[in-house]
């Protein structure tokens, strides 16, 4: 089935196969990405998109020497395939196996990690500049998709690549979407360029006319060299003003053109960039007839593209939020919907639908999505900015400086917050309670039910003064009727005793609080005493009644799916430092070290915070106190 996959065993038994080969290397590994991904579910439409470009790079460069340097990542499953990982490629973002992402720890083939977007052009910049310094003529290239693009770090790496006159090669994977369809100006552009129709009838008189040889050769070469004119009359101006040299767009799906390519752009020097034209989900019908589907569609059927639909015992929380934030929408017209291109993935699809003139995607701009919300709650409407948590770290500063500083009332929902499963450490949303617990004037709460995501979401509505951060988990709620559940305001500060008990007390945040629960209720029926619960629902400010009553008791568990340095446990041992008859405080919470890869039920079990877990630690604490 996979005659010549089943030879590569890696990139330098790429060099010496004809360009047929080559395209029927292509559609097996397509087949084979498609087969896997099948029954071991990843981010399938991107490197199905990409095939062609990363067989074409591996074929003409000599990497690992020369670096390929991949942002997100999304894309690099053929890059994984041809690297030695075909046979690890089945357990593919599984525990112990390899990740959906690139990861230098695995292989030297994986020159920079990403999990985030639009890091390749810098890091590739910096792989440039040390070959330099070094005297080394390795080579360094940046895979980018459109969607990245739009990211500020990705123009920040542009204008500092352009005027550093470095030898670097940019790819530009063009596909018209990231895993939404791409909004704004730089798309529009990118568009324009790709359609324009007179660049368009020369590149096809000229390549589908002139047969093989030399001449064709010849052409080729000379409407490469002469390409700025017709940038320039395209639009494309924009990237030779950075100081690159601009090449394209070609077709990112045509093996031989890529590889005639870039083996001319190989020996060129100094920033240059080709932008190639793909298609997501390229070779299988299903993903390219609906993309944002396809970028990570679950279990499939391979033969039939029928997906397997999943029976969710609870809504997930995601939905919860979007339906929500609609209703608000219609009680308020001031309420506005704010994401980083992550639409569907939020939850936010249905407000999108029922207001479009109070939705915005701006992209993958997560800084930019922040500021562009104070500039909202300023002109005194009421915007629900929603990222999710890990990638709220991009924006720290926006929220510190445009935000709380000038005590703007934004309602921020950070979705994926704790441990997300099989994406990683990448895309852990460990640190967030920790991070913004120290800035002045914000306000942090985690609901542990759909019901007081509603609840906490309605609350923010009243906000006057300063940012509000509710953070959820990835995945399903814990199965309350949210929907039957009235709208009411949460006091700010006010968490609920949930079981009375004895000598220890158990102040949990966030959906943990429940296992926590069922855990003390566990220790109830076993051991006939339990610990007292709470539900501490806010991190900032803290309820100040729950801590002096649970400063009666011997001993303190502090419970969060957070870091557990700087989060509750942080929080709960600075109310009690210095006080002469201090409870004894023990935290349960995500350590301090990177969570790999696994399900989510697995990484909490390794956190100590499943529900087993917990009712051990509950009864030796009975017991031994």
């Amino acid at each position: 089935m996979y005659e010549l996959l089943n030879t590569i065993n890696g990139p330098e038994d790429l060099k010496g196969l004809t360009t047929q080969q080559l395209r029927q290397l292509c559609a097996e590994i397509r087949q084979y990405m498609v087969e896997c991904c099948a029954v071991n579910p990843g981010h399938l439409g991107s490197s199905l998109g990409a095939v062609d470009l990363i067989v074409a790079l591996h074929f003409v460069f000599n990497t690992p020497q020369d670096k390929l340097v991949f942002d997100v990542g999304h894309q690099a499953y053929a890059h994984k395939i041809l690297t030695g990982r075909r046979e690890a490629f089945k357990d593919n973002r599984k525990a112990g196996g390899i990740s959906g992402f690139p990861k230098r720890a695995e292989s030297p083939y994986d020159a920079f990690g990403a999990g985030h977007s639009s890091t390749s052009i810098s890091a590739a910049l910096g792989f440039a500049e040390a070959a330099r310094l070094q005297g080394s003529h390795d080579k360094a290239i940046a895979v980018i998709g459109d969607g990245a693009l739009t990211g500020g770090l990705a123009w920040e790496g542009l204008n500092n690549a352009g005027s550093s006159k470095a030898d670097i090669l940019i790819v530009l994977n063009d596909n018209n979407i990231s895993i939404d369809p791409n909004r704004g100006g730089l798309h529009d552009y990118l568009l324009k360029v790709t359609t324009h129709p007179f660049y368009n009838r020369l590149k096809n008189k000229v390549w589908n006319s002139m047969g093989e040889g030399k001449t064709r050769d010849w052409v080729q070469r000379k409407v490469i060299d002469t390409k700025s004119n017709l940038v320039r009359s395209s639009g494309g101006a924009i990237f030779e003003a950075l100081g690159f040299r601009y090449f394209g767009p070609i077709d990112g799906n045509d093996i031989e053109q890529l590889t005639a390519t870039l083996q001319r752009l190989k020996n060129l020097r100094g920033p240059r960039i080709l932008h190639i034209h793909t298609r997501k989900g390229c070779g299988y019908a299903p993903a390219e007839a609906n993309p944002t589907v396809w970028h990570a569609p679950g279990r499939f059927n391979p033969e039939t593209g029928e997906r397997v639909k999943v029976m969710y015992p609870a809504d997930r929380y995601q939905d919860v939020f979007g339906q929500v934030l609609t209703e608000l929408a219609g009680q308020d017209p001031k309420v506005v919907g704010i994401t980083p291109a992550m639409a569907s993935g939020c939850g936010m699809t249905q407000f999108a639908a029922a207001f479009p003139g109070r939705f915005f995607d701006v992209g993958i701009e997560e800084g930019h999505a922040v500021t562009f919300a104070a500039g909202l709650a300023a002109a005194g409407m009421k915007p629900f900015c929603n990222i999710y948590s890990s990638f709220s770290q991009r924006a720290y500063d926006n929220i510190i400086h445009d935000v709380a500083l000038q005590g703007l009332p934004v309602v921020f929902c950070f979705d994926r917050a704790g441990l997300v499963g099989e994406d990683g450490a990448t895309h852990h949303g460990c640190f967030d309670l920790a991070a913004y617990r120290s800035i002045p004037g914000v306000t942090v709460a985690a609901p542990r039910n759909e019901t007081e995501l509603k609840q906490l979401m309605y609350t923010g509505l009243s906000l006057q003064d300063g940012p509000m951060i509710v953070r959820y988990p990835r995945g399903i709620g814990e199965g309350t009727p949210w929907r039957e559940a009235p709208y009411k305001e949460i006091p700010l500060g006010k968490g609920e005793k949930l079981l009375a008990g004895k000598k220890v007390a158990v102040l949990g945040i966030g959906p943990v609080v429940n296992r926590a629960l069922a855990a003390a209720r566990a220790c109830l029926a076993d051991e006939g005493v339990a610990p007292s619960v709470y539900d501490m629902r806010f991190l900032k400010p803290m309820d100040q009644d729950i801590l002096q009553e649970a400063g009666e008791c011997k001993a303190i568990i502090t419970v969060e799916d957070g870091s557990l340095k700087g989060g509750l446990f942080g929080a709960v041992s600075e109310f009690f430092a210095g006080r002469e008859h201090a409870p004894i405080i023990k935290g349960i919470g995500i350590p301090d070290h990177f969570i790999g890869q696994d399900t989510q039920k697995a990484q909490w079990a390794s956190c100590g915070l499943d529900e087993e877990s917990l009712q051990d630690l509950i009864t030796d604490m009975l017991k031994n106190l």
